[in-house]
């Protein structure tokens, strides 16, 4: 498939990247949906929360929230509403330790980390071997699902797949984080992480789990850091077994897997997203017959927001993922 260029109509009072990125974070009401958690407990003795809503018997979408966020945040709870009025279930996975309770091992989730969603992936398809499955990623969530995808190839029975906001080459995206606005976003997301280590070093510890709290130890002080190189170089490689920032952006990024994989997909990017460069964006032979990249001018991060009317917000993205997977969700 090939890199198209779409159309998006921001609403006039969002024109601004910024405020595409920023007005759904802050101010989204998310819908009160009644949903069913369940609790996976992973070969290595953790634990992974997934948030159910809508009839299993619908076709069923699995969806990976982005960095520092959950099954709670608003773009997931509203993609979650709209699919169930096209008649499409869906199971959030919430990465480890982002469900509201610490996980139980010193590490955790990251962009290149993808054991935990093939093994859910597992689990769903021995419990729901007939139903039609696709999977929608945001962010960090969709770097996972696309470097998933590439990694396995034909061996993931997946009806389709979408991907919003990706950071396809994570040192491109690290580096852009380190100027003008962008910077406030790097602040907000690394006093998150910082605390997110901080309140998990108090939980092992109060549960007694010492060989894991003691690798929370050997970081050090984490208040001296201050850009997502520096964190990644400290936390990330040293606590999922990259030699540095260098070698884990090098093997997670997800655009170098973009040519293998195997599935209907749609890479949803905007130009002015401010956590991307223009360097990040694949060229059409990077890319695998069965993925389609669309480029927005506008749109920010996991933003798209456009109106209704004069003052309505409208998540376009509630409406362009739907429409993709539907086609492909259908029985033959």
């Amino acid at each position: 498939m090939p890199i198209t260029r779409q159309h998006f109509q921001p609403a006039w009072w969002l024109k601004n990247p910024h405020l595409q990125t920023l007005y759904p974070a802050l101010l989204r009401k998310s819908p009160p949906l009644q949903r069913q958690r369940q609790r996976l407990i992973t070969p290595d003795d953790d634990f992974i929360d997934l948030d159910w809503y809508g009839d299993t018997r619908n076709p069923l979408v699995i969806l990976l929230h982005g960095l520092s966020g959950s099954s709670a945040s608003g773009y997931i709870l509203g993609l979650q509403q709209a699919l169930s009025i096209n008649g499409i279930s869906s199971v959030a996975m919430n990465f480890r330790g982002c469900s509201g309770e610490p996980n139980r091992k010193a590490r955790s989730y990251h962009s290149g980390e993808t054991e935990d969603i093939h093994f859910v992936y597992q689990y769903i398809r021995q419990c729901h071997p007939d139903s039609a499955l696709a999977a929608v990623g945001f962010s960090l969530g969709g770097n996972v699902l696309l470097k998933w995808l590439g990694e396995q190839g034909e061996n993931v029975s997946l009806q389709a797949a979408v991907a919003v906001s990706v950071p396809l080459v994570l040192s491109e995206c690290a580096s852009r984080l380190d100027t003008g606005f962008s910077r406030v976003y790097r602040k907000h997301l690394l006093d998150e992480l910082k605390l997110y280590i901080h309140n998990k070093h108090r939980c092992l510890t109060h549960h007694r789990l010492f060989a894991e709290a003691d690798k929370l130890n050997q970081l050090g002080d984490l208040s001296d850091i201050h850009s997502f190189w520096q964190y990644d170089d400290r936390v990330v490689a040293k606590l999922h077994g990259y030699q540095n920032a260098s070698d884990y952006y090098h093997h997670a990024s997800s655009r170098q897997f973009l040519s293998t994989i195997k599935n209907p997909t749609l890479v949803i990017h905007a130009e002015d997203d401010p956590f991307m460069t223009p360097d990040v964006v694949p060229n059409a032979g990077e890319l695998s017959p069965q993925v389609l990249v669309e480029i927005y001018t506008t749109g920010g991060h996991v933003g798209f927001i456009g109106s209704k009317d004069a003052l309505t917000p409208s998540y376009w993205l509630d409406s362009r993922i739907p429409a993709f997977l539907k086609p492909h969700l259908q029985p033959d």
